[in-house]
């Protein structure tokens, strides 16, 4: 067991070096404009420009933490933020978010507050550089536009019906290989100052500069840790300030996903110090069994879910996720029960183990690289109705799982998802935001699911699918954004 656990010790050691490296010398320090969440990055003593960092929709601040590392370590004073109802903003958003005059100017203005506490806390007299990913970027883009004190504008995996001809009027557009629709338009923003400026290369008209670029092998999320895109970034802040900057951008994507996959790595050699509790191995179901416990709550979870009006907790589509959960966790505990598989006693050493390692280990260290995983007081509550579902849901998906063979696990799983494709056919309106949480559930499933399966296998089925649950709710309940009742409109 211990030679197990060598390797995927030695890869979590290393990549947290590679990972705590580039923070090395900066003062991160953490504060609040209102109940803005903020994070300030900068070396000490640094008197270089402001810029204002802002993610993408669902996003956080952590995730922006690439880019603003290195700004910091070129000598700029970062201040990256959460928007409302993300990250551990706990406020929602509100707002007609189809709307310009609704969800848009208030993250507009929202903004603007905290170019103004950055501005009063620096001291700095000059222009203040906004950079954003995704959503933000339309954010910014209009900011830039409205406002004088802002200056060059970073645009990553960019979309704005506001960029003009002529604003903003420094524009980087970053996009990854595998973005080919905002591809399109970041070569749209530059060819409105020089049709024939392609990405790569500097579009100049007067007073306007516009310059694409493209970040290899990246696609929405992987963009943001683009070595390519990172030193785009730095150099283009620095021609607009007139400074020069000697740093080594670092590769921090491949380390993030090594230092993740370590640690799911060692849960198995972990698992092992469980005691064996766990009865025999079930066979696995028929063909015809099988169909049955995963097409009828396939069908029936959609179809019965979403005669139900709801719109009760301040999150997107939360409640509907809900009892769509309870309903296809129910469903296929029944029958499973009346198959003959039924969970065995919950073991509460397995559980707790599982918590622990999940929402501690894996969980810090997500929170700490990649995104914001740790909820709000106003989450709990969420947290807590998703329970009501995640809980008999992955009790029955680990029911099932046991002793089934890896095709069956895999239809199981891809059951599920078209479940809620269904969902999102029989009501697509208000269930839209689901097709945003497919992916959350499968790496869910790649990740989670198979440490729970190395805890089955010594203690059974109820203990981790009880704590598989749990971490489903918490996972969900902190991924999505808050929005206020009818801020949908």
């Amino acid at each position: 067991m211990i030679l197990r656990a060598i390797p995927a010790l030695l890869l979590a050691c290393l990549s947290l070096w590679q990972l705590e490296t580039p923070r090395a010398g900066l003062e991160i320090t953490t504060r609040a404009v209102g109940e803005t969440p903020i994070t300030r990055i900068a070396q000490p003593g640094s008197d270089g420009p402001v810029v204002v960092v802002a993610h993408g929709f669902a996003g956080s601040r952590q995730m922006m933490q690439a880019y603003g590392h290195d700004l910091a370590r070129a000598g700029y004073r970062v201040w990256a933020f959460d928007f409302e109802g993300h990250g551990r903003h706990p406020v929602p958003m509100s707002g007609d978010v189809e709307s310009i005059d609704g969800t848009t100017r208030l993250l507009v203005e929202q903004t603007r507050s905290v170019v103004d506490a950055a501005l009063a806390a620096e001291g700095w007299q000059g222009e203040v550089a906004l950079l954003g990913h995704s959503m933000a970027t339309d954010i910014i883009i209009r900011t830039a536009i409205d406002d004088p004190r802002i200056g060059p504008v970073v645009a990553i995996s960019a979309f704005s019906k506001a960029v003009t001809a002529t604003a903003p009027d420094t524009l980087l557009l970053i996009t990854g290989a595998w973005e080919p629709g905002l591809r399109g338009f970041a070569r749209d923003a530059v060819a409105m100052v020089d049709p024939e400026a392609g990405e790569g290369e500097t579009a100049r008209a007067g007073d306007v500069i516009r310059r694409a670029v493209v970040a290899p092998l990246a696609e929405h999320v992987a963009v943001l840790h683009s070595r390519a895109g990172r030193a785009e970034a730095v150099a283009w802040l620095d021609a607009a300030y007139r400074r020069a900057s000697d740093i080594a951008v670092r590769a921090t994507g491949p380390w993030f996903l090594a230092l993740m996959a370590a640690i799911v790595a060692l849960a198995a050699p972990l698992s092992r110090l469980l005691p064996e509790r766990a009865p025999p191995m079930p066979g696995a179901l028929s063909l015809g069994r099988f169909a049955l416990v995963v097409g009828v709550p396939a069908l029936l979870a959609p179809l019965l879910a979403v005669q139900v009006e709801t719109r009760l907790l301040p999150v997107l589509v939360a409640d509907y996720l809900a009892l769509h959960l309870a309903i296809y966790g129910l469903c296929q505990l029944a029958l499973l029960w009346w198959l003959g598989r039924r969970p065995e006693g919950l073991r509460p050493l397995a559980v707790l183990a599982l918590l622990v390692w999940g929402l501690g280990v894996f969980g810090f260290a997500l929170d700490r690289y990649g995104a914001n995983f740790w909820p709000t007081p106003e989450r709990l509550v969420i947290i807590a109705a998703l329970c009501l579902g995640a809980l008999p849901f992955m009790l029955g998906d680990a029911v099932l799982a046991r002793g089934a063979a890896l095709w069956q696990r895999i239809t199981a799983r891809l059951g599920f998802l078209l479940s809620l494709a269904l969902a999102v056919l029989l009501d697509t309106e208000r269930l839209f935001f689901l097709a945003m949480i497919a992916p959350v559930i499968l790496l869910f499933f790649l990740i989670f699911g198979l440490m729970g399966r190395w805890v089955a296998a010594r203690a059974g089925a109820a203990s981790a699918g009880v704590a598989l649950g749990l971490i489903l709710a918490w996972a969900l309940g902190v991924s999505f954004p808050l929005f206020a009742p009818g801020g949908l409109g």
